[in-house]
């Protein structure tokens, strides 16, 4: 099966369900609920840790947050397409390319040997 997996940035999660939410669809007649037509696996990953908070032990060894960490400013989807052979193109503008896996891959699926 042919698939391609592609990762995104968007300003916020309202931007990304915009266009997941405009993926082929249809709606269950007895309870109105929307379900996905397409088989493409999408994992809103959100606003990504880029550095690491600190931690320390108080006395009663609970873990004290002593520095925050830092998150991304943009709202981080990785999205494997599946039986398609481009990805959407309203998607393109919001693609991103990362020299490694990042955080998130797809069932054992190495995104930098694509």
């Amino acid at each position: 099966m042919n698939h391609i997996f592609k990762k995104y940035e968007f300003t916020d999660e309202a931007a990304a369900d915009e266009l997941i939410d405009a993926l082929p669809h249809s709606e269950d007649e007895e309870t109105g609920e929307l379900y996905p037509d397409h088989k493409h696996a999408i994992v809103k990953l959100g606003h990504i840790v880029v550095t690491p908070g600190e931690y320390e032990q108080d006395e009663d060894g609970e873990l004290v947050e002593t520095t925050a960490p830092v998150l991304a400013d943009n709202y981080s989807v990785d999205v494997l397409w599946q039986g398609i052979e481009e990805q959407p193109e309203d998607w393109a503008a919001y693609e991103i390319v990362i020299e490694d896996n990042g955080v998130h891959t797809f069932f054992g699926i190495n995104y930098s040997e694509k």
